[in-house]
């Protein structure tokens, strides 16, 4: 399962000290999920194949920190001012002179999902991976509280799915989707990444 995940950056700070001008801004990204066996316990995690922002520095600074394959682009978004209201959110990014986005409604009460669910699977991963410059794997802890989240209707999303992502994900990705979630969100911790040592 590959998810396209947007969402919104606000009061961001590295190593608690706030980035100026650049505390509040959008993320979209395109995922998958992979799980580890460590220190006794399976780790839930995601592996981020593009993540789009539009903020340079930001895209920078997340290669240089974690190489992760942040691209900068132009960005907007849409979201109701409170979000427990329910309504629709928009993320539309730039691309070659042509906007595209993802969007979904969303109404009635939101909830923690069950352990079992598909909404848990998709919203509770707390750790993240992805390839270090020299080949190996880089792991990362991600700390929030469980979010409650409202299931989506009439999701949307237009984009050039070869062009940023790759031949690949074409098939998938022009379907309809599996699924669509909004989530509440949370303050977020991501901490520093640690090498595997068991990898290559």
């Amino acid at each position: 399962m590959v998810s396209v995940v947007g969402f919104q950056f606000l009061n961001s700070a590295i190593a608690g000290l706030p980035l100026p001008f650049h505390q509040r801004f959008e993320e979209v990204n395109l995922r998958f999920y992979v799980r580890r066996e460590a220190a006794g316990e399976v780790r839930r995690g995601v592996t981020f194949i593009r993540e789009l922002v539009p903020r340079t520095v930001v895209a920078l600074a997340a290669r240089v920190a974690y190489n992760e394959p942040y691209t900068a682009v132009p960005m907007r978004s849409v979201v109701p001012p409170e979000v427990a209201s329910g309504g629709r959110i928009e993320y539309a990014w730039k691309v070659r002179a042509s906007w595209q986005h993802i969007a979904a409604e969303f109404h009635g009460e939101a909830d923690v999902p069950a352990a079992d669910s598909e909404g848990s699977f998709i919203a509770e991963h707390y750790w993240g991976y992805g390839k270090a410059r020299d080949g190996s794997t880089l792991e990362y802890e991600v700390s929030h509280p469980p979010w409650r989240i409202w299931t989506g209707s009439n999701p949307e999303f237009t984009g050039d799915v070869a062009g940023l992502y790759g031949p690949g994900f074409v098939d998938a990705l022009s379907a309809p989707p599996a699924s669509s979630f909004v989530a509440e969100g949370s303050p977020v911790t991501v901490y520093r990444a640690e090498r595997l040592e068991d990898t290559p």
